[in-house]
């Protein structure tokens, strides 16, 4: 399923979501300029090494090399449509959660989801040698702030039937779920597998930061809305 638009409009101009997704293109196309010697060390010394963390927290390697890919590693990726589809979500749900938390706070909760998301992939396979790019984490985020700060929207959806593809209306409650028992059935069964080039516990551990925040947040908001402010 590739969602194509949401039925929410947003209230105020998406800045912080407009300017993550220009930043992530400025710096994947620096990524087109290298060649494939110099994408590889990019992606090894800013990606997250997971052995490197790991190796941190057990006093047997530095901190630099393990805590700043941490930070850094969201803003690569691997390929145009790994860059597409990251982008794609975060211009859809961005907006809405920018606009119900604040550009203070959205930011927070994008680092934040990273961060940890980044942190699951290491507890599901802390020894992997592999270095995890992508702000799929990040993103992660702000779908589950979106589940549950709108779960009554309707998601715009291209959805193929065999070799067709046809455009279904969707709740975002129904499209969310299905994406994230997705990326929690993937998880497990690839769970300390070597070699899997898809970092699913970073997409579990991001969604479940950005609903815990937006559980947090959303009582504020409805509040706000019966005072009328």
């Amino acid at each position: 399923m590739i969602p194509l638009k949401d039925n929410i409009r947003s209230r105020s101009f998406p800045a912080v979501s407009v300017a993550l997704i220009i930043f992530n293109v400025l710096i994947f196309i620096y990524e087109l300029s290298l060649n494939q010697a110099h994408l590889s060390v990019l992606f090894y010394n800013f990606g997250v090494v997971p052995r490197h963390v790991f190796g941190f927290l057990t006093g047997e390697a530095g901190m630099l090399p393990a805590i700043v890919p941490l930070f850094t590693s969201m803003f690569l990726h691997g390929g145009f449509l790994h860059l597409l589809g990251n982008m794609l979500y975060l211009w859809i749900f961005g907006d809405n959660v920018e606009d119900r938390l604040g550009r203070g706070n959205f930011i927070l909760l994008y680092m934040a989801a990273g961060l940890v998301g980044a942190m699951a992939q290491i507890w599901a396979n802390p020894v992997a040698a592999e270095p995890i790019i992508g702000a799929s984490g990040a993103v992660a985020g702000i779908l589950g702030a979106y589940f549950v700060g709108y779960p009554r929207a309707k998601v715009l959806t291209l959805v193929p039937i065999f070799f067709f593809f046809t455009f279904i209306e969707i709740p975002a409650f129904v499209f969310l779920l299905i994406w994230f028992l997705t990326q929690w059935l993937s998880g497990f069964l690839t769970l300390g597998a070597a070699g899997n080039m898809v970092a699913w516990w970073a997409h579990i551990g991001g969604f479940a930061v950005g609903a815990a925040v937006m559980l947090i947040m959303a009582p504020r908001e409805r509040n706000r809305q019966r005072q009328g402010v």
